[in-house]
């Protein structure tokens, strides 16, 4: 088998775009985006969670993403991390009737989850593109 940096050294040999080395950090942002993770500038969304079986720019396939729960999850732990706290900041240091407390942190907690979710789906989805996992790398699945 041969190593990716011993193909470019030999003149003459391409690399095939299966072999190429992707963009992390470029990839995850424009999953954060919505935006597809091979041009940045196609919808990866064509609703509010659900995934387009294809870019509509450049035609990358993303069909074959395997999100699952992670985003619902991952969205769950972000906002009780920031919510908790914040909620017992709140209780101690304003002391509001425990029924206003309850509905603004309710309201609150579920509008920053659907801020998040969408977004951490695009996330994951382009990580999976950028390390070239669940069929993203070009063979078939």
């Amino acid at each position: 088998m041969t190593h990716q940096s011993e193909l470019t050294d030999v003149p003459g040999m391409a690399i095939s775009p299966c072999e190429e080395e992707r963009d992390l950090r470029a990839a995850v942002l424009r999953g954060w985006r919505r935006r597809c993770p091979a041009c940045g500038s196609g919808s990866m969304m064509k609703g509010y969670l659900k995934v387009r079986d294809e870019c509509p720019v450049c035609g990358e396939k993303l069909h074959h993403h395997r999100a699952d729960d992670g985003p619902a999850y991952l969205s769950v732990l972000i906002v009780g991390f920031v919510m908790v706290p914040l909620l017992g900041v709140a209780y101690i240091r304003f002391s509001p009737d425990p029924m206003v407390l309850a509905t603004l942190f309710s309201v609150g907690s579920v509008a920053v989850a659907l801020y998040l979710l969408p977004r951490l789906k695009g996330m994951i989805i382009a990580f999976q593109w950028a390390r070239k996992m669940h069929g993203f790398g070009g063979e078939t699945t």
